[in-house]
């Protein structure tokens, strides 16, 4: 098997050395060891089904103006595989053996003329036999939706009327945007897909009395996927192709670890053929380690280097405010005043409190905004999304609930209001920079290789530390904009493209 490796030069350590470690462990054995059995099922009557009519979230394409742009290709993708199996990467759909229906929907429906870079690659080890389990991490916009959501649909048999595909997401929002790409993409097939997320109403149907799921493609959030499996609603047994989207985070330790490894637990124990693949824009070292541990041993894997992260389609500016009303300052009488033009904006805030400050201050100040964080309840929160998708909102102020692959080609624009932060304790002498939720949000702007720009405000010497330790991460310099300085701010949007 070859070793597993980041692609980063400067972190490029191979999987631990063979020496006196045991056998590989599967992911039950994995499970087993670091999540206690599941007490019985709670109560039937405490949880609902979801109820949600995916079709009134989807966006409507009247509203806004789409264009696809293909991937830059001087991207640096290294591809590590297993065994003998040759793999030939694919310069057309027509080169992956599609049915017909499906090329209909790639060609028709999603408006592709040719797979992106990451597509080219991974496409031909997830949909080749011995179908082996892919750890995969790319480019945020390079196209990974379409991989496993391709993948998810040419594995499916139209003729039986079980689940066969599993997508699990750490999100809601993430979760209704896969399952509107999948059901378009699949338009002709006539796959079914049922989406599973927690329902708000309290006229849902309980899980309990609910049918058992028959739809072929299911893609939900962790601890309703979980909860259907307790009930016997959600079989797996004839699933082929399991999925999980934004990995990273879905098994790190503060995220969502114990769900996912129940789950995949559950799964070898009626399935141990089932196809597992892994899609990120970010594997720290330590995830990529526990990944490398749980899927099968003979996997595949493609890593882009570190420093090819950094999203050069986009323009980093950072400007050093001397309290927080200057932020909201900055805001407004600079960036929305000079780039009122420039298409959609997502301002990222670290807490609740913020998002609901900043929110009632640009209201105040005459602007059409919208704000999300996990508070809200998910009627709420598909509709505050919804709204900005269709175009109708301009300024969307986020949590990072959305910093994630969300997915918005009319973000031309992101304002790291707070810089991210993990979360550390609080004896800590000196906060360390969340890395890879600053790439994520990074990359909400530039989808596709489009044109964006970042304005990161600073404010203090503990913002300047976190900035200069972000740049040093990604071996990148961002460039300075003088707070008050209408030029400076006219010079950064033109390097960005978004002025003329």
């Amino acid at each position: 098997m070859a070793e597993s490796t980041s692609g980063d030069s400067s972190n490029s350590n191979p999987t631990p050395p063979p020496a006196p470690v045991p056998e590989h462990k599967s992911w039950a054995d994995v499970a087993e060891e670091e999540v206690a059995e599941e007490a019985n099922a709670a109560s039937a009557s405490s949880t609902a089904a979801s109820s949600l009519n995916v079709d009134e979230l989807t966006i409507d394409e009247k509203k806004k103006a789409t264009k696809f742009l293909d991937e830059p290709e001087d991207s640096n993708i290294q591809a590590v595989t297993s065994g003998d199996t040759p793999y030939n990467s694919a310069s057309t759909f027509e080169d992956l053996n599609l049915s017909p229906e499906l090329l209909k929907g790639l060609y028709v429906e999603m408006k592709f003329q040719k797979p992106s870079k990451i597509q080219a690659i991974s496409l031909p080890m997830i949909l080749n036999p011995p179908h082996k389990d892919l750890i995969a991490q790319a480019h945020n916009g390079s196209g990974k939706t379409t991989c496993f959501v391709l993948g998810m649909l040419s594995r499916v048999d139209p003729k039986m009327q079980v689940p066969q595909a599993l997508c699990i997401c750490p999100t809601r929002e993430l979760t209704i945007q896969n399952m509107e790409v999948l059901r378009k993409m699949g338009k002709y097939t006539g796959i079914s897909s049922e989406c599973a997320i927690p329902a708000d109403s309290r006229d849902a149907l309980p899980i309990s009395k609910r049918a058992p799921i028959m739809a072929q493609v299911v893609i939900g959030t962790p601890g309703t996927i979980k909860k259907w499996m307790s009930f016997k609603k959600l079989g797996v047994s004839r699933l082929k192709i399991l999925v999980f989207d934004e990995a990273d985070q879905m098994l790190a330790e503060d995220g969502f670890k114990d769900n996912s490894l129940r789950i995949m637990k559950e799964i070898e124990k009626v399935n141990p053929h089932c196809q597992v693949l892994l899609f990120s824009a970010t594997f720290n070292d330590t995830v990529k380690n526990f990944v490398s541990r749980t899927v099968k041993k003979d996997h595949n894997q493609l890593f882009v280097k570190k420093e090819e992260l950094s999203l050069e389609a986009v323009k980093q500016y950072k400007v050093n405010c001397p309290d927080e009303l200057s932020k909201i300052e900055v805001i407004k009488d600079y960036i929305f005043e000079i780039g009122e033009n420039v298409g959609q904006t997502i301002i990222f805030v670290r807490t609740r409190n913020s998002a609901k400050m900043l929110h009632k201050s640009l209201v105040d100040l005459g602007y059409e905004v919208t704000s999300i964080q996990g508070a809200l309840d998910n009627e709420e929160r598909d509709k505050i999304v919804k709204e900005f998708r269709d175009g109708l909102t301009q300024v969307l102020i986020s949590t990072d609930v959305l910093a994630r692959g969300f997915d918005q080609q009319q973000v031309n624009l992101v304002i790291n209001y707070d810089l991210p932060v993990k979360y550390t304790a609080e004896y800590t002498r000196e906060p360390e920079p969340d890395y890879e939720v600053y790439l994520h949000r990074v990359g909400r702007a530039g989808r596709f290789g489009r044109k964006g720009a970042v304005f990161n405000l600073i404010c203090g010497e503990r913002d300047e530390n976190l900035m200069a330790k972000i740049e040093r991460h990604f071996g990148t310099h961002v460039t300075e904009v003088q707070e008050k300085n209408v030029e400076d701010y006219k010079r950064a949007l033109k390097e960005a493209g978004l002025l003329q």
